[in-house]
């Protein structure tokens, strides 16, 4: 019996940075794993258009460098990867387009939840990608029934967390930190604007349970650290679970873990694989 021929989703990359670069390389099959039957990379954006056409050169099959709303047209799957400010110029056309939409920058959607009425309309999908975070099956299962309480504990090198608005705004010196620095107490929800790159896996750890405004968080600057370590504490009526994970920091972006990119690639992977396990 011949299988049928795999329809091939066409895939677009919002931003080549710490994320969108690996990601695209993975795609192009010329960087950290083979090329996914079933998946293509079609078109890239990019704020910064000469380094980002030094990035592409080297790929094995030329892809185009378009302007951030042009992937809409000419894509499938849009991954976002870029900077906050930009959320909205890639997020907006893909869900009107009625694409599959996968946004990084999850803190942005906190202030376009209308996003989500708009894909009802359109037939879009807003995926986000488990990222530097664990937890997310386990937390939306116990969503089902009546979940009391969900703790977030995150404790970061000071040096990636120096550039938050927070912490400049305040300013706060992080150089020279001996000891551990509580940064922020209190709901995600007002973490997001202190915190807009530091706390996407918060912001998604809220959606897939209780809510922003209901998910407790703390971050700590701490010097004792080498990795960025988030704590989660769940206590539900049908489980309580308490897990940590430790994400090595990029080297040219100390706030995101190297396992972010990772995440990326496996849930496009999840799009296309005839086996899953998981997300």
């Amino acid at each position: 019996m011949t299988a049928p021929e795999k329809a091939v989703l066409r895939v677009g990359i919002g931003g080549l940075g710490t994320v969108g670069l690996p990601v695209a390389r993975w795609l192009d099959g010329s960087g950290i794993g083979e090329l996914e039957a079933g998946l293509r990379l079609t078109a890239v954006a990019s704020g910064n258009q000469d380094r980002a056409r030094e990035n592409i050169a080297g790929f094995n099959t030329p892809v185009p460098l378009v302007g951030l709303a042009e992937l809409a047209d000419l894509c499938d799957v849009i991954v976002e990867c870029a900077p906050p400010d930009k959320f909205q110029d890639i997020a907006e056309p893909a869900i009107k387009a009625g694409r599959v939409f996968m946004p990084i920058s999850v803190t942005s959607l906190l202030n376009r939840m209308d996003l989500i009425d708009t894909a009802r309309e359109t037939g879009a999908r807003i995926i986000v990608p488990t990222g530097a975070l664990l937890g997310l099956d386990a937390l939306r299962a116990a969503a089902l029934g009546t979940i009391q309480s969900v703790t977030m504990i995150t404790r970061k090198p000071p040096g990636g967390l120096k550039k938050a608005p927070f912490v400049i705004e305040q300013g706060i010196d992080l150089d020279g930190l001996k000891e551990p620095k509580k940064l922020f107490q209190g709901p995600v929800s007002e973490a997001a604007a202190k915190f807009p790159a530091n706390v996407n896996v918060a912001v998604a750890l809220g959606l897939a349970g209780i809510g922003p405004d209901k998910t407790q968080y703390e971050v700590w600057a701490d010097p004792g650290v080498t990795r960025n370590t988030h704590t989660i504490k769940v206590d539900a009526d049908t489980v309580a679970f308490e897990m940590t994970i430790a994400n090595v920091p990029t080297g040219d972006n100390p706030a995101t873990g190297k396992l972010v990119p990772l995440s990326v690639i496996e849930t496009l992977r999840g799009m296309v694989t005839p086996f899953k396990v998981g997300t």
